[in-house]
């Protein structure tokens, strides 16, 4: 996903942590960046919404109950696998 303005982070890089940023799992200074990020570009900040939509739900449904690290760190690799195929796709789409 990318909103097609210029920042100093790209959309995709931002939307691929949103989960950390969420999780309060980043070192400030990155919180700091994607907050800066989602102040200014709509497209990700409404993403993140989302996002934000969607872990309200589940924490709902699934009260405290946390996934285990090795599912976690898995998730992590496989959403950014996902960007990283997205990003390519796009590309390739565009030349």
């Amino acid at each position: 996903m990318s909103c097609g303005k210029p920042h100093e982070t790209d959309c995709r890089e931002i939307i691929a942590e949103v989960y950390l940023y969420l999780d309060l799992e980043c070192v400030e200074e990155r919180r700091t960046l994607i907050r800066h990020h989602l102040d200014e570009c709509g497209p990700c900040l409404r993403e993140y919404g989302i996002e934000q939509e969607v872990r309200a739900l589940v924490a709902r449904c699934c009260g405290n109950e946390t996934a285990p690290d090795q599912l976690r760190e898995r998730l992590r690799l496989r959403l950014t696998e996902l960007v990283v195929f997205e990003s390519t796709e796009s590309r390739e789409l565009t030349d």
